[in-house]
């Protein structure tokens, strides 16, 4: 059992709270941190754990093996870094870092401090995205030619305020909160983005935004990929992997349809993956299997991501090193 602080206990972090807490064999909340004393307080009556307001506080506290962040994205170079000097294993939620630059760093502190890092798509973690990328993998559907991605969450009917919706903290719009799911996706399942032409589309400022985000997508092997993402739309997930011999299409978290002369739809018992990603990272820390997300995969996503705000600010094609 991992003893770790949960940093961040906004929406998504009772989320993994209560994902976790009680719940799990394999990893525990001993301590809760937030800027907002009543919030951490009233969270450690009810679920057992250290209120802190100081991410300070949990680094030197000997019980706590392990950060869990949830915090707003600028931030996570820092508190990152932080983490890898105390010596405490790190799970950061998505995006790593708003930079290549900055996942760079962040990644060799880890690895200098001889520490877990671990970071937080729990998207690849479905049942119908695990089933997908074991058919990439096997070889069932050929060579891989094309991919096509789409996931809109309803985010500007739902979040009102507060640092999600700064473009600072969430820059082109729902590319950070929806779109880099699907391009994190990508990235797992045909590798490395060589380049990219992405537009944002507004038609209503915060709060209640309403914009659209469009990429089109060439990777280092080849294939091509569009992406889209709609903010203020019911929840929706497609991802569509075309191969010389098939295709694959995840459809939400638990249902993948294999196209070929008699299409096949399959229905995947449901998983929590919060639950899933943070025992993954458990098992990690405990050298029992390397977290499922590689550093270079990490690296990937992140410089794919850096590339696609570029092309949105650029109004421009952006060629990745």
């Amino acid at each position: 059992m991992i003893d770790a602080a949960i940093v961040g206990l906004g929406r998504w972090g009772k989320g993994f709270l209560e994902s976790v807490q009680g719940r799990s064999s394999r990893i525990r909340f001993v301590r809760g941190v937030d800027t907002v004393p009543d919030v951490a307080r009233g969270l450690a009556a009810r679920h057992g754990f250290k209120p802190s307001t100081d991410l300070a506080e949990a680094l030197a506290d000997p019980a706590v093996q392990a950060l869990v962040l949830v915090t707003p994205h600028s931030l996570h170079r820092e508190q990152v870094v932080a983490c890898a000097l105390a010596g405490k294993h790190v799970f950061c939620e998505k995006p790593l870092a708003l930079t290549k630059t900055d996942a760079q760093i962040m990644i060799g502190a880890c690895a200098r401090a001889g520490v877990v890092l671990g970071v937080g798509h729990n998207r690849r973690l479905w049942p119908s995205m695990q089933t997908l990328g074991r058919a990439v993998e096997g070889g069932e559907l050929g060579q891989i030619l094309h991919l096509e991605g789409h996931f809109s969450n309803e985010h500007s009917n739902k979040v009102s305020g507060g640092w999600r919706l700064s473009p600072e903290e969430s820059p082109g719009g729902g590319m950070t909160g929806a779109g880099l799911h699907v391009l994190d996706a990508f990235i797992r399942l045909a590798g490395p983005v060589r380049r990219v032409h992405a537009q944002l589309l507004a038609r209503k400022p915060a709060p209640a935004p309403l914009d659209t985000v469009s990429a089109i997508y060439e990777f280092a092997n080849g294939a091509s990929g569009l992406l889209g993402t709609v903010r203020a739309t019911p929840q929706y997930w497609r991802i569509h992997v075309f191969g010389a011999d098939g295709s694959a299409e995840a459809l939400g978290e638990n249902e993948l349809v294999l196209h070929g002369a008699a299409p096949q739809r399959l229905s995947l018992e449901p998983v929590d993956s919060l639950r899933a990603e943070l025992e993954m990272f458990a098992n990690a820390i405990e050298a029992r299997a390397a977290f499922p997300i590689s550093a270079a995969q990490m690296l990937a996503t992140v410089a794919a991501f850096e590339a696609t705000i570029r092309s949105i600010e650029s109004d421009a094609t952006v060629v990745l090193d």
